[in-house]
This record gives structure tokens, sequence and C-alpha cells, in this order.
């Protein structure tokens, strides 16, 4: 089934905004230097605006980022919330480290994490409300909270394929019937210090990969009646009238554990054109984690689509669950500039897994 994308949202290194982050990214590419976060970027926001900042309270930091994206997509598109699916790949717990720390020093005993002390004085020691900080899926819900969105919807856990199992997801509740229109992508914080520590322990970092944070989104389905407009001139939008930004022709995912990632790139390619050819693509934009994985990336690209520009999203940093929403929203920057016809988004991530987007100008 082809979907359309009709609107898209992102809060990057780049800023808040998903157009222009395609070229941005073009333009890095072909500047001299190490991976990392290009010193010209604004970066992300520190102070987010959200439809109540009294729950921030109650937010990680990705699901701060989550919520502010949300609330940019859903201002250019006028939608029955109620009915509106979400799908979310989301990070790991990021709560406050004051509370966390509090929670477990309290929790020792002789030296050692106790179970009993826990329940008998650790919870006692840190707010409440860190519960909400610390539930993965509260990422997403406190966004579709704030929103009112109300179809169905699932919070996947992601290092990188978990955030295209959301896209695809979206595809399948849409072609379904669950829903009409439906929003996909991912929101991670990769600088939070537990996180950030995971990353470092497991040879990561030590491998070039450069924590980030941030979030992107895309909304998909129909533009038109019945409940389902696009506000004219409105951020992420156009007219109603107005073609789809582009139209996602596959997605897929492949698993990469004990096998050359080229492999599992293949399959992936293969399933998201369900057994079809590639066919024309003249663009690939990657989301690796590393410079490692990036090559290998673009050697698997030099090969089975040598005449595509290659982008890569790296110059943003990883951003984990983050990561290959971004790189769809770039594709989509490009596409929506006349920069390319159809695009092929490559997402590896710390998971080992691969995930494939094949997205084109054009109507559904």
């Amino acid at each position: 089934m082809r979907v359309p994308v009709i609107a898209a949202a992102a809060i990057s290194p780049w800023g808040t905004g998903w157009r222009g982050l395609g070229q941005v990214l073009a333009a890095s590419a072909a500047m001299p230097g190490a991976p990392g976060v290009p010193a010209e970027l604004p970066g992300v926001p520190t102070e987010l605006p959200l439809a109540s900042p009294k729950a921030r309270k109650m937010m990680s930091r990705g699901a701060c980022l989550a919520a502010s994206c949300l609330g940019e997509l859903l201002r250019g598109v006028a939608w029955r919330r109620a009915e509106c699916g979400y799908f979310l790949g989301v990070g790991a717990s990021g709560g406050s480290l004051e509370d966390v720390i509090a929670l477990l020093a309290a929790s020792i005993a002789d030296g050692a994490f106790s179970l009993e002390r826990f329940g008998d004085r650790g919870l006692a020691a840190c707010n409440p409300l860190l519960a909400f900080q610390l539930m993965n899926n509260f990422t997403m819900c406190h966004g579709a909270i704030l929103e009112g969105i109300g179809g169905p919807n699932a919070a996947l856990f992601s290092r990188g394929a978990g955030t295209t199992a959301a896209l695809i997801e979206a595809v399948h509740a849409i072609a379904g019937g669950d829903c009409e229109q439906a929003i996909a992508g991912g929101a991670d914080c990769a600088l939070h210090p537990v996180t950030r520590a995971e990353l470092a322990r497991d040879g990561f970092v030590a491998r070039g990969l450069v924590p980030a944070e941030g979030a992107a989104l895309v909304a998909l389905g129909a533009a038109g009646p019945p409940g389902a407009t696009v506000v004219p001139g409105a951020p992420g939008g156009g007219s109603s009238a107005a073609p789809p930004i582009a139209v996602i022709e596959g997605c897929a995912i492949a698993s990469g554990d004990a096998r050359p990632l080229a492999d599992a790139i293949d399959e992936a390619v293969s399933r998201a054109r369900e057994g079809e050819t590639l066919g024309e693509v003249d663009l690939v934009v990657i989301a690796p984690w590393g410079p490692p994985v990036a090559a290998e990336l673009r050697a698997w690209t030099g090969a089975n689509a040598a005449n595509a520009a290659v982008i890569d999203s790296s110059s943003l940093g990883d951003a984990l669950a983050a990561s290959p929403a971004l790189a769809w929203v770039a594709a989509l920057d490009l596409l929506a500039a006349g920069r390319a016809r159809r695009a092929l988004v490559l997402g590896a991530g710390t998971d080992g897994d691969v995930g494939a987007v094949v997205l084109s100008r054009g109507a559904a």
C-alpha cells in the first residue's frame, strides 16, 4: 500500500523545523572534518514549548522532545485527533538524576542494592512523579494526552530498527482500516547520563558514536475531508488541495544478528519493495551509529544504487530512537525541494538491525 506523507516535523541540532534539514546535511557532507554536530548548527532548543508547562514535572527529556515535536506537527494539520493513530520509537528511561540517586542511596544495605530496602525506603525517597519519567511508553503518552490523540497507538523501544517498526505499524494501521490517519516517528535523548554511560560501557562511543538528542514525526494518510484537512500556510502544511510531500512506497526491517550487514540491508530493501527490484533511486539517506557502519552503508549503496546521491545524518549525532526518523525527514526535505524523485532511507542502529524506507514524489 502506498501511503501519502502530508506533513512532517523535527527537532534536531539543526533547530526546530524540517524544511532545510536535508539540504543542511547535504551541505555538511561536502565539508571536511570529523563526524559530529557542525558548529554552525544552532542546537536543540533547551526550552521546548508545550501545551501545559506544568506537565514537564512528569516528563523526561525524550518526552518533552516528543510532545513539542507533536505540537509542531499538528499545528499544520486539522484532524479528528481522537481517531488518529500514533506510533513512536522511544528510548530508555530518562528520569531526574537527583531522584534516581536519592532512590538508590536509600536502597543500599551492606554495600549492595536491596530490594527489601528499595520497597521500604527507596521509593519513599524520590518524587512519586518520577514513575512517569521512567516509564518508556510515557515518552509517547505525554504528548498524546496534551494533544488529544486517541486512536490506535504503540510505543516501541528503539535503538534504531524499532523506529522503523513504528512506521510499519502506522502504515499497517491505515491499510487495515484501524484509522484513516496516523503519526509515526521517534524521540530520544542519548545525552542522559545513564544512557551515555550505557553507550560508553558497551563500546559504542569508543567506536565513533556521538550521543545526541532529537525528535522527528511524519503525518500519514489522506489530507482531505472527511475530518482531515491541512491548514494553509501552517508549519509543516499546505493547502488541502496540495499534493502530499511524498509517498511511502514501502518500509521493512531485517535482523543483522550474526551475519554481514550487507545481507541484512538486502533483505530489508527486498521486504520494503515486496520482492520487486529497487528501481531508480537518486537519493540514499543513511542513519548509521558510527563511522564503520556508515562505511558499510555507503559500500552497499555504491554496489546497488551507484548513481544515487548519498546523504549521511551522522553530522546530527546519534539520537538513537530519533535518528531513523530524522533521516526520513531529511529525505522528505530533499524530495520536496526537487533535489530527488525517489529516496531510500537506511537506518542501522546499535541494536544491529537494519530499517529500510522507500519514499517518492508523486500521488498515492
